[in-house]
């Protein structure tokens, strides 16, 4: 199946992104694995007609938005967010207005539609450096108030809240880290700034996951707590053999980032089934505020 999903790639100048939380056997035929903004950006860069993302729908809505020249499949369009679900645009341009009209700066894990009323965008890496390159004192973030209040911690701006979330990384509990470093008290603890606030106060680091892999490289620790979807476990794991990675909690478990199945995506490279299309009005906004953060950082 792997060689027959490689064949038809190449047969139909294709490009397979994987997110790193898709399943091992997903990350193993992509051709470039990482963040789904990092993703989206790279596959801009390259000469394929066809990116097929193994995410979730926003992160295919993103490489739509930034290469519209280009055919984007979701191998199964039923994955989703229900962070990004927590959003609409019509609900985010009503609470804007009611604020004054401040700046919205929304996480990349949103919809094209939700991107496109926003000013600008961050990721979990650069959300600080984009909060604090903002000119007023106040801001809105959307979706993520973990995320949000994160960044708040390191700017002297306001920052409104969405009462928005990670199901999987909000329900990461005290209990759950203490009981993992009971089990390995000689690891380090890397948290993802999806977390809630007190179990970024226990980290010994925060970083987004592709953070999460070069500071594993770069420390000379041997042993870690990893403190986000337990898909993250393949790849840093591959990319740090010589070191030991256990997971804060198996409940970290995204149903969602595991929908797509190796079938899935013979079945959308045979009949280029699951396309993503952003309508064009909708697409040059959230372009926008997607290149201001690229630009910006």
């Amino acid at each position: 199946m792997k060689q027959l999903i490689r064949d038809l790639a190449r047969k139909k100048n294709a490009i397979i992104l994987a997110h790193n939380y898709q399943p091992p056997e997903i990350q193993d035929i992509a051709d470039l694995c990482g963040d789904s903004l990092e993703l989206s950006i790279k596959a801009a860069k390259t000469r394929a007609d066809i990116i097929v993302f193994c995410g979730v729908h926003f992160m295919a809505e993103t490489a739509a938005i930034l290469c519209p020249e280009k055919t984007v499949i979701l191998p199964n369009p039923e994955a989703g967010c229900p962070m990004a679900d927590m959003v609409t645009p019509e609900a985010l341009s009503a609470r804007k207005k009611a604020l004054g009209n401040i700046p919205v700066i929304t996480y990349v894990n949103s919809s094209a539609a939700v991107k496109a009323v926003s000013d600008i965008c961050c990721t979990s890496a650069n959300v600080i450096d984009v909060v604090n390159a903002q000119s007023a004192d106040e801001v809105l973030m959307t979706p993520d108030k973990n995320l949000a209040q994160y960044a708040a911690g390191h700017t002297d701006k306001t920052i409104h809240l969405w009462d928005g979330f990670c199901p999987f990384h909000n329900n990461l509990t005290l209990k759950d880290v203490a009981d993992a470093r009971q089990k390995h008290p000689d690891a380090l603890f890397m948290a993802h700034p999806e977390c809630p606030p007190e179990i970024l106060a226990l980290a010994d680091t925060i970083q987004s996951t592709s953070g999460m892999i070069r500071y594993a490289k770069n420390s000379a620790h041997r042993q870690f707590i990893i403190g986000t979807e337990v898909g993250l476990l393949y790849p840093i794991s591959k990319a740090n053999p010589d070191k030991q990675f256990f997971p804060a909690s198996e409940k970290m478990r995204c149903t969602d980032m595991k929908k797509i199945r190796l079938q899935d995506i013979k079945n959308s490279l045979e009949t280029l089934s699951g396309e993503i299309r952003v309508p064009e009005d909708i697409r040059k906004k959230a372009l926008g505020a997607v290149q201001k953060m690229i630009h910006l950082v």
